[in-house]
């Protein structure tokens, strides 16, 4: 899978158990991971974790939905990360019409793990929702 174009699919990860501990410094527990293979077996995810407690990223599928943006608009930031496949596993896909989870039992490992299963999607799928902006000046 290469890098994907605007509304294409990309891949959905979570960290292995035995990732390395500087990888799991980078992306955080709990967070949401997009991302595509390289043809040197390596994989280039981006991440959210919503380090700054935005309530609009409060569910997992808003944060991949976040990653997957930065992805496809090949946007310059911290929250992406170019490593050995064998620390990620993927979990589904996500493209511009919504997400699929093949494996929702992976994921709730993870959200577990991370203390952050309330944050867990309910279905596989998950269609793409678009959420107004709330301007905090006018109110």
């Amino acid at each position: 899978m290469e890098r994907p174009d605007t509304d294409g699919r990309a891949a959905l990860f979570v960290l292995t158990s035995g990732v390395k501990e500087d990888v799991l410094l980078t992306v955080r527990k709990g967070a949401a991971i997009v991302g595509f293979a390289n043809h040197d077996h390596t994989v280039t995810v981006y991440f959210e974790s919503n380090r700054f407690d935005d309530p609009l990223l409060a569910k997992w599928e808003q944060k991949a939905r976040k990653a997957y943006d930065r992805l496809i608009e090949n946007a310059p930031t911290v929250s992406k990360l170019t490593a050995v496949r064998e620390s990620f596993e993927q979990i589904g896909y996500i493209n511009g019409k919504g997400i699929t989870i093949r494996r929702m039992d992976i994921l709730k490992r993870w959200l577990i793990y991370s203390d952050a299963i309330d944050s867990c999607p309910t279905t596989e799928v998950v269609p793409r929702t678009v959420l107004a902006k709330v301007d905090s000046t006018k109110a």
